[in-house]
């Protein structure tokens, strides 16, 4: 092999890109994560808030801005399995659900959030296993069945 025959090590791989692009209407579901600005302050799961924050999801899917399927509190952070329409999609719908909350409830929010598209290879199922479980890895209670804050709705 002659030297000029030897790859190139300082050319780097080649990347290709991934599809991140929100596809067709409703065939999708994401894992959402939403976090408030205050970590290891309770800020969320009260009472008074927690029940509203999931309500409000609830009247988007009434106004077809999205479709929740599952949905928890935790002191600090939401998360949730979603399906978004292409209009008016996951970010806008996102961004305007963290105003709307944090007018009424003074709650402030790191900027942005964590979106994950389930793939064909990772079942639902154990998306919302995992969510659910959120509260009892976080010592908030012995079984995820009695957390007061979460809540699911059909599919349709």
């Amino acid at each position: 092999m002659q030297p000029h025959d030897q790859p190139d090590k300082t050319r780097l791989p080649e990347r290709h890109s991934l599809p991140h692009a929100q596809p067709h209407m409703w065939d999708a579901v994401y894992f959402i994560t939403i976090c408030a600005a205050k970590r290891n302050v309770n800020t969320l799961a009260l009472p008074e808030v927690a029940p509203r924050l999931w309500q409000e999801w609830c009247g988007y899917a009434d106004r077809m801005a999205c479709s929740p399927l599952l949905f928890v509190v935790m002191p600090d952070h939401v998360h949730g399995l979603f399906r978004f329409p292409v209009e008016p999609g996951m970010d806008a719908t996102v961004r305007a659900w963290k105003r709307l909350k944090a007018r009424r409830f003074g709650v402030t929010w790191q900027r942005g959030f964590f979106d994950h598209r389930l793939r064909s290879d990772e079942s639902f199922e154990e998306k919302a296993a995992y969510i659910r479980a959120n509260p009892v890895r976080a010592r908030w209670v012995a079984e995820a069945s009695v957390w007061p804050y979460a809540w699911s709705r059909s599919s349709g």
